[in-house]
């Protein structure tokens, strides 16, 4: 398990500058918690202060899980994050409010990965929109959900390679 400090710039595929934002500035953070009625986890902000968004290195690009999911029988995929900004070519956890709706998800949910058919987000229904975020893995095609990590940071910490796991359809 990486540490979260060594992680803040070994996250990142650095050959790659698709889907990040422009840098994070206070004002950026200040309206993205206004728009989507929370506080982001500092952690998160942390990450997106060193690069807004894009995608992940390979050593990084997935979660192991405690049960299966429509990805996979062991882990999820974790290849890109959101940032936040209004970059056209790029999602943005600013368009959490439209990704919720569109996909089903449940309210009080901020996406920051995610494909269209699953989503990982912070998960603050048990919180409020002032609390710690729980990390949770949510399928809009077969309309389930796995708790992934009690805290953003603790999700960091338990990313590894995807290339640890054979794919394989879960049982």
């Amino acid at each position: 398990m990486a540490r979260f400090e060594d992680l803040r710039q070994l996250l990142w595929d650095p050959d790659s500058s698709y889907g990040a934002q422009l840098p994070l500035t206070r004002q950026a953070i200040a309206q993205a918690e206004d728009r989507l009625g929370v506080v982001l986890p500092g952690t998160l902000l942390d990450l997106l202060r060193t690069r807004n968004g894009g995608q992940i290195a390979d050593d990084w690009n997935a979660f192991p899980t405690i049960g299966p999911t429509s990805w996979s029988a062991d882990h999820v995929p974790f290849d890109s994050m959101m940032g936040i900004g209004h970059r056209e070519e790029a999602l943005s956890m600013l368009d959490s409010p439209y990704l919720v709706a569109e996909w089903g998800l449940p309210a009080n949910v901020v996406t920051f990965s995610g494909d269209g058919h699953w989503w990982i987000g912070l998960d603050y229904r048990t919180v409020g929109g002032h609390g710690e975020p729980s990390v949770t893995w949510f399928d809009a095609d077969d309309g389930t959900e796995l708790p992934l990590a009690p805290d953003f940071r603790s999700f960091v910490e338990g990313l590894t390679s995807a290339g640890r796991f054979e794919r394989e359809e879960p049982a």
